[in-house]
């Protein structure tokens, strides 16, 4: 049975740490290169079974540096084998560094996956951890998950090494293994699919994200539709000067009232430059008491924020487009411009068709998914060879045209309607009763004009913070969780502080639960627990006075911390002009929880009116005339 290995590195002036941890036990390799100790020979022979044995290294962020410093070792093995632990140290270093440099001016590094002697598994890439908007370290990601131990490196690279420090970085590095380690159990689902697709195209996606995933197999089948080579499609790209929006609106695109032909004629007025997009347009419309947004990129509205129910004569209707974007250019026959457009239609109908015969729990079911929606992404990705600016805007404005026009019949249609909320695909209405057969009739007349499905549902509640911040509850006791009153499941690289928080919030609405029961019954420290991380110039300092005497300490850049009754204040400091901004403002302060302490719970010395301040306010938002939930 093959080993493989969950690995990292620490690479510092004059040390050089490789920790190794099987995948299915706890039996470790430990790989010390020092003055005072040579580990050269055992780690050749340990690297070079990996590729005799074809096992696996698992890492964080492996592909950009571990495994540069590991193919480095291995093509210079014979030279470092007359070398003194310190020259090795050093000369590895000086690898690491150089590699660093690259990464971050964005050049191509050294070694590409496809040439490594070892094949790789890397964990931040497979979830898409080097996308600016989900960017996140191993640190941060410690945190999410409520690791025991978010500690930060204690010694800078550039520190000689003494040998009585060696031990603190093995279980530094140790430590990150393992937390990488958990990272890939739970990532197993998506490993064992990138596995299978691996096996069944021929293309490495063992480490991909699922934009790459969705790139690699279009790519794949469209190749094969089209006979055009890989390579050859890959060059392609449709580039444009300027998109006229009036040009690309569809012809069924009508409204019957003032507020929604203005919009049309807005829209119709609209020259986009591609590249200059952010906020080329905005416009609101104001129409039976909601305002909604409208820009190039979607459609947002709501209602104020309250809590609407339904009641023995209305009911909250809530109805979805199916796939909406890829079915607005598979209906209207759209493409990019550079690519044969039968083909590309024809496939990417082909996916959708496919997707629904496919179970839910079949993976395959959500391959197609990832295919399906991120074909309209990457048609805004000037790196991708299916970017063309007017495909993308043609679906996006379209798109909300197209559900304005749901939103003005159901109005229209139904008089007594109270429109909800609106977003990219879908949208609420409070309607009677005794018009949901109107209702349904209406949105019949739309799909036939569309040629787009909707889906349908009933909520009994709906607790609207904003149109991204809701809870709705449906009328089979099914609950839906957005924005800042999620809580379960959040994906690791989302900023979980205080669940505490959204979870009373959620017990109080939903099922009745008071705000200070809900904090007795529940004593998980972690859900107590806030994080923050350092960007740019800036760094946290810890305030405090012990005895009468003010201290200051530097803090790491990532530091989970709870409120507490006693403790310091934790302070952002920007390090060229020493501007300060507290972490959290008032009388509140802080303790510091970097590694978990196993106490019980009264010994953590929560404060537990801070969180229920933050309750209390939110609850009173939404339900303001609840007079026994005043705030302190």
């Amino acid at each position: 049975m093959k080993t493989h290995w969950v690995m990292d590195y620490e690479t510092l002036s004059n040390c050089f740490i490789g920790v190794f941890e099987e995948v299915k036990t706890q039996k470790n390799q430990v790989f010390v290169i020092h003055e005072s100790r040579n580990d050269i020979v055992k780690l050749l022979t340990f690297l070079t079974n990996n590729i005799k044995n074809d096992e696996w290294h698992v890492s964080f962020n492996g592909l950009n540096f571990d495994s540069q410093i590991t193919e480095h070792i291995l093509i210079n093995g014979n030279e470092l084998l007359d070398l003194t632990g310190d020259e090795i140290a050093r000369f590895i270093y000086e690898k690491a560094q150089e590699t660093i440099t690259k990464q971050n001016e964005g050049e191509f590094l050294e070694f590409s996956q496809k040439n490594l002697q070892i094949s790789q598994v890397d964990v931040f890439r497979l979830n898409h951890w080097d996308n600016p908007a989900k960017r996140s370290s191993l640190k941060w990601i410690q945190y999410t998950m409520d690791w025991h131990n978010i500690k930060d490196m204690p010694i800078h690279h550039s520190v000689e090494i003494k040998e009585h420090q060696i031990p603190e970085i093995i279980d530094y590095c140790t430590n990150d293994v393992r937390s990488t380690k958990k990272i890939m159990e739970l990532s197993k689902s998506q490993i064992a699919l990138r596995g299978q697709l691996t096996e069944e195209y021929g293309i490495d996606l063992y480490s991909a994200s699922e934009p790459r995933i969705s790139k690699e197999l279009f790519l794949y089948f469209l190749s094969k539709q089209t006979g055009i080579k890989s390579y050859e499609l890959k060059k392609l790209r449709t580039k444009r000067d300027k998109i006229v929006v009036k040009d690309i609106i569809l012809p069924y695109i009508n409204f019957t009232t003032a507020p929604f032909q203005k919009l049309l004629a807005k829209f119709q007025d609209v020259i986009i430059y591609p590249g200059e997009t952010k906020g080329g347009f905005k416009y609101s419309v104001q129409y039976k008491g909601m305002k909604t947004d409208f820009g190039l990129g979607g459609i947002h509205g709501a209602r104020t924020s309250k809590v609407y129910n339904s009641t023995e004569d209305t009911i909250i209707m809530t109805s979805d487009v199916t796939s909406f974007y890829p079915n607005l250019a598979i209906r209207n026959k759209w493409s990019p411009a550079h690519l044969p457009k039968e083909k590309f239609c024809n496939l990417y109908e082909w996916f959708f068709e496919e997707r629904k015969k496919i179970p839910k729990k079949d993976p395959k079911n959500y391959v197609y998914k990832i295919i399906l929606n991120s074909t309209y992404g990457l048609s805004n990705d000037e790196n991708s060879f299916l970017y063309d600016p007017e495909f993308t805007m043609q679906i996006t404005i379209n798109g909300q045209l197209s559900l304005s026009m749901l939103y003005e019949m159901i109005c229209e249609g139904i008089p007594e309607a109270i429109p909800l909320m609106q977003n990219t695909d879908g949208l609420e209405t409070i309607i009677p009763k005794n018009k949901v057969k109107k209702y349904m009739e209406i949105c019949k007349k739309w799909q036939e004009l569309t040629l787009l499905e909707l889906e349908h549902d009933k909520y009994s509640k709906i607790v609207l913070g904003d149109v991204n911040n809701y809870i709705a509850v449906s009328e089979k006791g099914e609950v839906k969780c957005k924005g800042r009153f999620e809580f379960n499941n959040l994906a690791l690289h989302k900023n979980k502080s205080f669940l505490i928080i959204p979870k009373a919030i959620f017990n109080y609405f939903v099922h009745g639960i008071e705000p200070e029961t809900y904090l007795e019954q529940n004593q998980n420290i972690f859900d107590y627990c806030g994080g923050v991380k350092i960007k740019g110039d800036w760094q946290f300092y810890e305030h405090k006075i012990v005895d009468g005497i003010f201290t200051k300490k530097s803090l790491q850049n990532t530091i989970r911390y709870y409120i507490s009754n006693n403790g310091c204040k934790i302070i952002k400091t920007n390090i060229l002009d020493d501007r300060e901004i507290q972490v959290e403002s008032g009388q509140w302060v802080q303790n510091i929880f970097i590694n978990y302490e196993d106490k019980t719970f009264n010994e953590h010395n929560v404060n537990n009116k801070f969180y229920l301040n933050k309750i209390k306010k939110e609850i009173e938002n939404l339900e303001p005339n609840r007079n026994q939930l005043s705030l302190f």
